[in-house]
């Protein structure tokens, strides 16, 4: 088991794989660095250098009841470029990852970064505000902090449903996604993970996603349940400089598993670009 220190002293666990170019991946809530399996297989074998880590609060990683906000997971990413000695890295965040990817480009630049992909992901801000009068009203969010709190075991395996699609007509349900999804969730603690509740629904993500000054991918579901494509992706793409969106008909917000080899295919391609 691998970690690094972050400045707090917070021990942030990481996978390191192969030894090519640098592809670094930033997960979804509630989940960890697992979520990424079937990209970093594939990529390593494809010959590129794969690393991913367990946010603060998630996963291996420890649990302080400090430190569970955008700005500081985004400098645990740069603790981890910096203790890693990255360059040229292509950095990809899904979901919540999205905006960890975004902050962090905010608050460090890009010196060590070469190219983003944005995957289903929040930015720029999901929640409805003056300023985003299409977001997701409030009232979701504080449905998702009551079911955390309440039961976040069951809400846990009830979120996975829409969150890989599988209520949908026709759906092939995987019992073994929904279980890996619930046994991410609660490998992590509950008081980070109701922190970052917040960080992905209520943080505006606007000036990050300006700041980014490398060539971009952003690849969205147009049935994401979890976080909608006009919120979000499409809204991203147009922010970014240099952006390229990619929507999947159809597909959900685990498309990362469900649609693993179209994912892979495109990251692959952009990756080689």
């Amino acid at each position: 088991m691998s970690y690094i220190t972050a400045e707090d002293g917070t021990q942030i666990f990481y996978k390191d794989w192969g030894s090519g170019r640098p592809v670094v991946f930033s997960h979804g809530w509630p989940l960890n660095a697992d979520a990424w399996d079937a990209q970093m297989l594939f990529l390593v074998q494809k010959g590129f250098r794969v690393i991913a880590h367990d946010r603060r609060g998630h996963g291996r990683s420890d649990q302080p009841a400090r430190g569970n906000d955008m700005d500081t997971y985004a400098d645990d990413l740069a603790a981890l470029l910096v203790a890693l000695d990255i360059k040229g890295a292509t950095l990809v965040g899904h979901s919540t990852g999205g905006g960890e990817v975004a902050r962090y480009i905010g608050r460090h630049g890009t010196q060590r970064v070469a190219k983003a992909v944005l995957i289903g992901a929040v930015p720029p801000i999901m929640a409805k505000t003056a300023s985003n009068p299409n977001g997701l009203p409030i009232d979701v969010f504080d449905g998702i902090r009551k079911g955390v709190a309440d039961n976040r075991s069951q809400f846990y395996k009830d979120l996975a449903v829409p969150f890989f699609g599988f209520n949908r007509p026709g759906a092939k349900v995987s019992q073994g996604t929904i279980d890996t999804f619930w046994a991410q969730g609660m490998a992590g603690g509950i008081v980070g993970q109701y922190a970052c509740i917040h960080e992905f629904s209520e943080v505006d993500y606007t000036e990050d996603l300006k700041k980014i000054d490398v060539p971009t991918l952003v690849l969205h579901g147009d049935d994401d349940q979890i976080v909608p494509i006009d919120n979000a992706g499409r809204l991203s793409a147009k922010l970014v400089k240099n952006a390229t969106l990619k929507v999947y008909p159809g597909a959900s917000h685990g498309m990362c598993v469900v649609n693993a080899d179209a994912v892979n295919a495109d990251l692959l391609a952009f990756l080689n670009t």
